[in-house]
């Protein structure tokens, strides 16, 4: 059954515009550095001996805002697409648990960032190697900076799903994932525990795998909590 759900819901963004943001996130990140390197590469070549490594710190500056903001866009889509057409409802009157609906939910919007950021992997290489920054590839340090973000991050898509499926009024959602990108702006000043701090990968003990190990377990307590609460109320 979750196996059609999916196939539904796919199905449902397929002309929305959704798989265009997917790819938008990672090429403006990189697009954002193509404008910087154009600009001053002489200048950032010599901050650092490790080309590569400072490209890519250089690169993950901007990747956790674009994907605070990149969440909060896309969960309200999802949402607003079944509340346009009154389609909670009707899709709840099927023959499908309200565990189904809600995990296929998940599940999609955490493929389009998975997606996302496996396509800012892809254009983070193909412009390193265009800029000529050497041929001794930190591939470690590739996916660190692709992926942790994604994991850390898992919290705010958990936490922003589930408020956009139970708001009847999607001003709310927007506003939190309004204040969750101001969050994730101001990461340097956040403290450790606050959720949009960890896409930065910055903690005090200077260690990224800690936010990525409580990103996947803080992000499977928001969902659950938040599919449990979808689970027991009514939908109109």
């Amino acid at each position: 059954m979750i196996g059609k759900l999916l196939l539904a819901d796919f199905l449902k963004i397929k002309r929305k515009g959704l798989w265009f943001l997917a790819f938008l996130g990672p090429f403006g990140v990189i697009a954002l550095q193509m404008v910087n390197y154009g600009v001053r590469k002489d200048y950032l070549l010599q901050q650092s001996e490790d080309d590569w490594g400072y490209y890519f710190m250089n690169v993950h500056s901007f990747t956790p805002l674009a994907l605070v903001l990149g969440i909060a866009i896309l969960t309200s889509f999802i949402a607003s697409i079944e509340n346009e057409t009154n389609a909670w409802k009707q899709l709840i009157s099927l023959p499908v648990s309200k565990m189904g609906v809600y995990l296929s939910k998940f599940t999609v919007l955490a493929s389009l960032l998975f997606v996302s950021s496996l396509l800012l992997l892809v254009f983070s290489l193909c412009y390193g190697v265009l800029l000529n920054l050497g041929n001794d590839i930190p591939y470690l340090e590739l996916l660190k900076y692709s992926f942790y973000p994604y994991f850390a991050a898992l919290p705010i898509l958990a936490l922003q799903l589930w408020i956009a499926s139970v708001s009847q009024n999607q001003g709310i959602p927007i506003t939190t994932g309004v204040l969750g990108v101001i969050f994730a702006f101001s990461a340097f000043v956040l403290p450790d525990w606050m959720i949009w701090k960890w896409p930065s990968l910055m903690n005090e003990w200077d260690e990224p795998l800690i936010n990525v190990l409580l990103g996947i377990g803080v992000g499977i307590v928001l969902y659950i909590v938040g599919m449990l609460d979808f689970m027991r109320r009514d939908v109109k």
